[in-house]
């Protein structure tokens, strides 16, 4: 298994649509920080030089409702920047190709103030045309998840073999480095693609998980080290073959700000405007974050094991469920919860 899966599609018990109240925090987290940063960095005379269109980007929307929130925050503070009521507003809907869109668009609010289209495909690479296509381009929790595995993580025999792990926490630090160094390199790719299609003087906006420093693990490594006990209990049962479990990694890394800003300054297309922490806690029972995380891992680990064992998984992760909370409390401040905000400026 080398990519990441879409989240759970349509609006049932364990759909995204209906399990993203978190995901919708954290945007609601940053709002007020979101239209400072248009207000005070976006010059619109120069950034549409006469044209009435203003395009804004969602890359790795999802199926909503929380993309609905953010974009309607975004585009009510240009309308509110702008001196001019005939601008035309234009919302690109990005996503993997396997996202559930027929659910993101059925469910599009009613009296939008934006036109609305669908762009299928990784944003890990080009999806625009260049120069004149977007204004804004805003991406929120998707950006950890990485375009494919890290180098020998999943090969028998390499330094960077990660055998009986699903994740890099706890790993060997060649298991680590592998990790950090895809997220570079898709972080590089990421930001050649968007210098090409982002309008000089616009902005890119984004929001991830993240931690202060490489010595604090993110809330959800810690979710996946729950997982990846339960795996390890079925591998002794029998129930799993241990071949399976050496070969399946996840495919996501909780970066800090100094390995995002290095990245930034590398590419040199792009001013930071705001980088920073932002620590969001997560109020939700022990239920209600088990099946969090199902609506956003349940695609990627059906990809690799099956529908059938992956529902022994979660079946077992609710039955152990204050496990898992009592691994976060027994990591007392060396668990972060929080995302890494940046905004950026085309140059």
């Amino acid at each position: 298994m080398g990519e990441s899966c879409p989240m759970n599609g349509g609006d049932g018990t364990y759909s995204y649509a209906k399990n993203s109240t978190g995901q919708r925090d954290v945007a609601r987290a940053v709002e007020d920080a979101i239209k400072e940063a248009v207000m005070d960095n976006l010059d619109l005379d120069k950034l549409l030089c006469g044209s009435t269109r203003f395009a804004v980007a969602d890359l790795g929307c999802s199926v909503g409702p929380n993309t609905f929130y953010s974009m309607e925050t975004i585009i009510k503070t240009v309308q509110q920047k702008s001196s001019t009521n005939n601008l035309e507003f234009q919302v690109l809907f990005n996503d993997q190709i396997g996202n559930d869109f027929n659910t993101l668009f059925a469910s599009l609010p009613q009296g939008r103030s934006y036109f609305a289209a669908a762009v299928a495909g990784s944003f890990h690479g080009r999806l625009f045309p260049s120069s004149s296509s977007i204004h804004i381009a805003y991406s929120s929790i998707a950006m950890h998840w990485l375009s494919k595995l890290p180098e020998g993580v999943a090969v028998k025999g390499s330094p960077a073999w990660n055998a009986g792990k699903i994740h890099y926490m706890g790993a060997s630090d060649a298991v680590v480095k592998a990790y950090a160094d895809r997220f570079e390199e898709d972080m590089e790719i990421f930001l050649r693609a968007r210098a090409q299609e982002i309008v000089a003087g616009g902005m890119v906006v984004t929001l991830l998980p993240g931690v202060p420093n490489p010595d604090i693990q993110h809330y959800a490594a810690v979710a996946l080290n729950f997982f990846e006990s339960i795996l390890i209990d079925m591998v002794k049962e029998g129930v799993l073959a241990q071949e399976e479990m050496d070969s399946f990694n996840v495919p996501s890394f909780f970066s800090c700000i100094e390995d995002m800003r290095r990245v930034v300054e590398k590419n040199a297309s792009f001013e930071i405007v705001k980088m920073e922490m932002v620590d969001v806690t997560i109020n939700a029972d022990a239920e209600t974050k088990v099946r969090h995380l199902r609506a956003s891992t349940e695609g990627t680990m059906v990809n690799h094991f099956g529908k059938e064992i992956v529902e022994q998984v979660f079946e077992r992760a609710m039955q152990q469920k204050l496990h898992f909370t009592h691994m976060l409390d027994s990591m007392g401040d060396k668990v972060f919860g929080g995302m890494l905000f940046a905004v950026l400026n085309r140059k």
